[in-house]
């Protein structure tokens, strides 16, 4: 968002409240509704005891139906404002959870539109405490300001029916709102900087604790859980003090209207009194404007509302910040025949600090042909992969396939046509039948158990409880196992270019052999992109683009390159022993 139009995501976050509230409108406008009746209900109910107590003083028995009357009114109101208020307190909770739902699946959606650059954003423990608290906290403002109106309207209606008693009455209490309005604005300022800072402090909060979580076998092995307790735990003080900062700040508008509302009402019942004695008033009219100045200076229920509607615009501001992140767009554009030929021209990607990942790299990697991507730690390599397959897009340059800039190309076509398997797969689906025909459209089965075996997966996912039918939660499997059924994915999927991520990082030395033999195999139709740590693999690959410094450095067969020693270096060697070449080293960093 351009400087000067507010912090970030207040704009997507008052539209997103303006959403959710026209989304459940009929449940707000029947909620506001009941709220109103249940405000003129609980303003007539004044006026009727104060009419069935000046009929039972005026006429003690001569005219006891016309009291009974006055008295069997009250009672009805009496229930009408019980039934309101039950019909009100299911239907607020229906639209919150209404409301909730929806912002969740607005935001899920959003997110996943995205794509993975939400993640490097926020952080998956932040976009969940977004997702989940901040949502269901911004889902109460439709039902919230459903509701603000009649607390509104209870102390307008209040002062009103002073005026219909005695205009003084009405001008006395009149003379004080100044100080309650005062007080209720300096309310809403306090409270929404408390509020933000605190929601700020949770979602670090949630963010640190799920990267402890992922990491919970490397603390365990570390001893470190008591330093990763007390990182996860550093903006707990700050959490504490603007909590206490927001009970300070509610207690003290509390404690001024506590101060002020018996004042105003002692100043409307001491001019009731005074009119009482110059038979201006009747008793009943004392009582009922002795109730409406108590409804008048309702105070407490205004700041309850309003501390609402605070939580809810602050849960929302954040909410907009996610929306605040544009999501990937997609062109119209189909692929015509090829062999999946990709090519990068001029390509250059920096990372969420700015520093330039990938600087100006020309690369293309023929259709029908392998190429192995290799390079140390932070060279780029998986960057490298996410923009050929457009899980990312360039700061500037372009990637095209077969001819096509990715940009271009229909969502659907983009990912027919392009194929990933990564190093840690995510196991999606119920089954691991489901898991491996994970995608759009989805395989047949026959295709899946053809692609198992192909990744050398059929022979363990048999010897599962249910083989294939078998529930992923329900099937323990090894980091190998799991590489392997990522594979088996990309590989029943198919397309005319499959790009792999370090995917065969995790698999024994004879299953590799097995499985890059498959894919290395000379197929007409399709180019393979595969990052590379070992030597082996990039030794059976057509060719091999070695990075370095955020640039293509070479280009070649790896017997080739295996004679400059900054090449055998990235595989930790610097040896010219070619024995090496198909060795099993490989660097333990990130790519």
């Amino acid at each position: 968002m351009p400087s000067g139009e507010g912090p970030p995501g207040a704009s997507h976050g008052g539209a997103l409240l303006g959403a959710a509230t026209r989304h459940s409108g009929v449940r707000c406008a029947t909620l506001a509704f009941l709220s109103l009746a249940g405000t003129a209900a609980g303003l007539l109910l004044p006026a009727a005891l104060g009419r069935a107590l000046d009929a039972l003083l005026a006429h003690p028995s001569a005219d006891s139906s016309r009291a009974t009357n006055w008295v069997l009114y009250c009672t009805a109101l009496v229930l009408v404002l019980a039934v309101l208020d039950a019909c009100e307190t299911v239907l607020g909770a229906t639209t919150n959870a209404r409301a909730t739902a929806w912002l969740r699946e607005r935001l899920t959606g959003h997110v996943l539109g995205v794509g993975p650059r939400a993640g490097h954003r926020f952080g998956p423990g932040e976009l969940v405490a977004r997702l989940v608290g901040n949502a269901a906290q911004a889902g109460t403002a439709p039902a919230t300001m459903a509701g603000l109106f009649a607390a509104l309207a209870a102390p307008l209606g209040a002062v009103v029916a002073l005026w219909l008693i005695d205009p003084r009455l009405a001008l006395v209490f009149l003379g004080g709102v100044p100080v309650v309005v005062a007080v209720l604005r300096a309310f809403a300022r306090n409270s929404s900087r408390c509020v933000a800072r605190y929601q700020d402090a949770q979602g670090r909060i949630a963010g640190a604790l799920a990267e402890a979580i992922g990491g919970a076998r490397t603390i365990a092995a570390g001893g470190t859980a008591d330093k990763e307790v007390a990182r996860i735990l550093r903006p707990l003080p700050e959490l504490s003090r603007e909590g206490h900062r927001m009970w300070r700040v509610q207690g003290r508008a509390a404690a001024q209207a506590v101060g002020v509302a018996p004042l105003l009402q002692i100043a409307v019942l001491a001019t009731a009194g005074l009119l009482l004695t110059q038979h201006r008033l009747s008793v009943g009219e004392l009582l009922a404007a002795s109730r409406y100045a108590v409804l008048a200076t309702g105070v407490g229920v205004l700041v309850g509302r309003l501390g609402g509607l605070v939580e809810a615009r602050a849960s929302a501001r954040r909410l907009g910040e996610v929306l605040d992140e544009p999501e990937t767009t997609y062109g119209t554009r189909h692929l015509p025949p090829g062999q999946g030929t990709l090519e990068l021209r001029a390509v250059t990607a920096r990372n969420r600090d700015g520093r330039t990942v990938l600087d100006g790299v020309d690369l293309v990697v023929p259709g029908g042909t392998t190429m192995a991507v290799v390079g140390r730690s932070g060279a780029g390599k998986s960057l490298l992969a996410a923009l050929a397959g457009r899980l990312a897009d360039p700061d500037s340059g372009e990637v095209l396939l077969d001819g096509v800039p990715l940009r271009e190309l229909d969502r659907h076509t983009l990912r027919r046509a392009i194929g990933y398997a990564f190093e840690r797969p995510a196991l999606l689906g119920e089954t691991v039948e489901d898991t491996i025909g994970f995608g759009h459209p989805t395989p047949p089965p026959d295709r899946v158990r053809e692609a198992a075996r192909t990744a050398r997966a059929d022979d363990f996912v048999r010897r599962l409880p249910h083989g294939y039918a078998t529930p992923c939660a329900a099937a323990p499997l090894s980091g190998g196992e799991a590489q392997r059924l990522g594979l088996a994915r990309a590989f029943a999927h198919g397309g005319r270019l499959l790009i792999l991520d370090d995917a065969l990082s995790s698999l024994d030395t004879v299953t590799e052999h097995h499985v890059t033999e498959a894919l290395f195999r000379r197929t007409p139709g399709y180019g393979r992109l595969v990052v590379a740590h070992r030597a082996s693999t990039a030794a059976r690959a057509d060719s091999v683009a070695w990075l370095d410094g955020g640039r293509v450095r070479a280009v070649g067969r790896h017997a080739e390159l295996w004679a400059q020693p900054g090449y055998r270096a990235v595989f930790g060697s610097d040896t010219g022993d070619k024995a090496t070449c198909t060795g099993d080293e490989r660097n333990g960093g990130s790519s």
